[in-house]
């Protein structure tokens, strides 16, 4: 199966610091406004889901979701998970390190398409 959501090594480095000292983790795609377009990572729970989200996949052991019309935009696009030295402006759990968690694309070949993990839909 092709996955649709990957973190890059550096990225899950930083992830496993987070988990040590916040426990589990999950990840949330924003959809832009006030604090752009990135990946935000928070304490298991700590983010509210609803029907309006999606489970794209896991990263490092960390639910990944995002909005499922934003899902639409990207559902042909495998993403990357990466780190950068910057501060972001959100409420994301590596903010205080310097840090921002950011997102590489690329669309995903016609084979990948035909064998891609299935998405789960959250509920209320």
């Amino acid at each position: 199966m092709t996955e649709r959501v990957l973190v890059s090594p550096a990225a899950e480095k930083v992830i496993a610091e987070l988990k040590a000292t916040h426990g589990e983790l999950m990840f949330h795609q924003s959809g832009g406004c006030c604090d752009g377009s990135q990946p935000m990572c928070f304490e298991k729970g700590e983010f509210k889901l609803g029907g309006s989200d999606v489970q794209i996949g896991t990263i490092a052991g960390c639910d990944f979701f995002m909005s499922k019309d934003q899902f639409e935009y990207w559902k042909h696009t495998q993403l990357l998970i990466d780190i950068t030295p910057g501060r972001g402006s959100s409420f994301s759990l590596e903010i205080p390190l310097g840090l921002r968690f950011m997102v590489h694309s690329r669309l995903f070949t016609e084979s990948e398409l035909a064998n891609l993990t299935p998405t789960k839909e959250c509920s209320n």
